[in-house]
This record gives C-alpha cells, structure tokens and sequence, in this order.
C-alpha cells in the first residue's frame, strides 16, 4: 500500500518527487533529515530553537524572531549536508486548517476550477480571508457513477502571509521551501498499515487525532491544548476517546493500537490517557542509527513520511 498522503503538499509536488531532505520546525527546535547520495538511511539532526521565537497559529504572525528561527533551520540542515538547496518544510498542525469535504461532483483535471470551489466551499469555516489564502487539496475517494457525496476531498487551508513567513526563514537559512507540509500530514504519510488506523499527533500547544483506512481518511481533528498540566491531561484524554468511539462508530471494531508521534515519549503518552485499551505504538520510531546530534523532543514520523516521497 503507497503511504497515506504521500503526495499532499501546499506545493503541488508529484507524488514521489519530494526533495531528499526535510526539516520539521516546532517552537522547541529543528529537526532535520536528509538522504545522503548512494545511502538508504537519512542522517538526522536536532538543534533548539529558543523559547518564544515560534509561536504557530492562525490569528497572528507565527515567527517572532525571524533571525533566530533562520539560525535553527541553518544549523539543523547543513549538519546533515542535503544533496540539493531545496526541502520539505514540516510546520505545525495549528497554523492551517485541514477539512475533509465532500462532493457530489468536481471539475476534472482542472485545478484552476477547483479551487474557486474550494474556496467558496470554506469562506464561512475558517476566521480569515479565503480568497488569498495558500490552499491545496488531495481527492481521497470518488464514485465514478456520481451521486451524493461521491467525491471526498481532503483539504488545507492557510493564511498565505502565514505560509510565507515559514518559506522566508527557510531562505534566510540558505534553502528552498521545495515542499510544505502540516505534522500530521507528514507524519500520516510514514503509516503504512493497511487496516484502518487510530493515530494521534502530540505537539507542544496541540492533539491532532486522526483514522486512516488505507488511502482514506476517516478523521482528522486538531485540539489546541490548555497551558495548564492537569487541564491539558484531561483535554489529551478526552480527544483520544473521543476518537476512539468515532472509530469504532466508522470502522465497525473497537481500536487495538493507537500509532502516536509528539513531542513526549509514546510510554509518556500511554501513561498519561490512562486505561484506555489501546496499546500505544510509535508511528515512525527513533531510528538506532543516523543520528548526527542529541536527538530533540520532535518526534520522528514527520521527518520519515516526508522523506517517504522523496524523488
């Protein structure tokens, strides 16, 4: 089975044309990966970014230190020496908003018609300017013979100064934005289970829960989380058995696993939902080799679903 979303980027890209290095960029850090020539194994490397300089959304700017993001994206990627200037930048999940819509028809093979319809379609979903945001979209199913709901489509919506603001402190570090990706749509790309699938996506301010079965998406919701620890707990707690029912309500089964990527450790995790029934494994783990620095608290799963479509 292709990896879920391996060609969803805001960029367009061809499915297996990705570039040979990506960089995932939190408030903690840079993690960075590339493939080297003539190897196999990406080489790693993690390098903080300093508290404050990063703070992802969709009501604001997201870089407040522009200088200080560049340094850490610079730092990070040529410790892993990419073959070429361009990457895969991986942003966090809460600056964009990502919707699975249904169709009863699209134009075909005319994205220049689609979209209008896009837009049209989220103009009252999201609290900015549609008209002038960075959009991009993925068919996820079709009925060729039509009919209500026939065609499912993921999308993603994103302020474009937004999006620019990420694409310039990749510049300012010397490289190319060739691709740019969501978390958890990366890091849903290194999935490769052919059953369906529970996965949930732990950033430093957010919980994205999602369901895969196969090249579908069944679920994919982003929770912002409360500063405060007990809060939080109880929101990462609530958002996982939330998505539980939602999957045994779709799926017909009761989830076994739930593949986790984030920024604690997945035995963290597991201890932190509670007796939930569900056995808490690793999306992408911590390679044992390739590692060119202190690994960082970025999960890995990102970097690995991105490098998935590489060219």
């Amino acid at each position: 089975m292709a990896p879920l979303l391996k060609k969803f980027t805001f960029t367009n890209a061809p499915a297996g044309a990705r570039p040979h290095a990506a960089v995932e960029l939190t408030p903690e850090g840079a993690l960075a990966a590339a493939i080297p020539n003539g190897a196999e194994a990406p080489v790693y490397a993690f390098t903080p970014l300093r508290p404050g300089a990063l703070s992802p959304g969709i009501g604001g700017a997201n870089i407040l230190a522009p200088d200080a993001v560049a340094e850490t994206l610079r730092t990070a990627l040529d410790q892993v020496s990419p073959r070429s200037r361009a990457v895969t930048v991986i942003v966090p999940d809460t600056a964009a908003r990502v919707f699975v819509l249904d169709f009863d028809t699209l134009p075909p093979k005319s994205p220049d018609v689609v979209y209008p319809v896009l837009r049209f379609r989220m103009r009252k979903m999201v609290p900015f300017e549609v008209e002038h945001a960075a959009v991009s979209y993925q068919i996820l199913s079709q009925n060729p013979g039509g009919g209500e709901g026939s065609v499912k489509v993921l999308v993603t919506i994103m302020p474009r100064a937004i999006l620019a603001e990420y694409e310039s402190a990749v510049q300012a570090a010397g490289y190319e934005p060739g691709v740019v990706l969501l978390s958890s749509l990366a890091s849903l790309a290194a999935l490769t289970v052919p059953e369906p699938a529970l996965a949930a996506n732990l950033s430093s301010t957010a919980l994205t829960t999602s369901i895969t079965r196969g090249d579908d998406l069944l679920l994919y919701r982003t929770q912002e989380l409360p500063a405060e620890n007990e809060m939080r707990v109880g929101e990462v707690q609530r958002s996982i058995a939330v998505a539980a029912a939602y999957f045994e309500d779709k799926v017909g089964s009761v989830p076994r696993q739930l593949h986790y990527a984030g920024v604690v450790p997945a035995y963290d995790f597991a201890r932190a939902i509670g007796d939930t029934g569900l056995e808490v494994v690793e999306t992408a783990p911590t390679p044992s080799t390739g590692a060119v620095t202190v690994m960082g608290p970025i999960g890995f799963a990102g970097v690995a679903g991105a490098l998935a479509g590489a060219a």
